[in-house]
């Protein structure tokens, strides 16, 4: 039995969410902040009318926040069908993974990233962390 995920980037790492939760791909869509929000609430995103909750997934899986002059990617995903942005460094492709392939979370998976991974896929050139895209979002 196979998933597909679509795979972004955070910090160098490779992560993955299901093909079926992701609802579009976005670049350069200005934020609004929201006074006294907590820092993972990166803001709301005015998409085509609609207004979504953007999402910083560094700040919520504990990396070093992204650097001023990189543009973020957004992420549009449906939860409980809502959609919600989520903030990654660069987008990846759609890939195949294999029931087995999937490994439990590696034990290199420290603080809230290691909370919030399902589990690992072992590619040929890298590891794609399955994120658990529920956690994340209430985290």
């Amino acid at each position: 039995m196979s998933t597909r995920l679509v795979t972004f980037t955070l910090e160098g790492r490779s992560y993955g969410i299901d093909v079926t939760a992701v609802q579009e791909v976005l670049r350069g869509l200005p934020r609004t902040r929201i006074p006294l929000a907590p820092s993972a609430l990166a803001g709301l995103i005015n998409l085509r009318g609609q207004v979504l909750t953007a999402i910083d997934l560094r700040e919520q899986l504990g990396l070093p926040p992204r650097p001023a002059d990189q543009e973020p990617m957004l992420v549009v995903i449906r939860l409980a069908g809502e959609p919600v942005a989520l903030l990654v460094d660069s987008i990846g492709s759609v890939v195949d993974v294999g029931t087995e392939q999937f490994e439990p979370p590696p034990d290199t998976l420290t603080g809230p990233t290691r909370d919030l991974i399902l589990g690992a896929y072992k590619l040929t050139d890298r590891l794609l962390l399955s994120l658990d895209v529920d956690r994340a979002i209430a985290a």
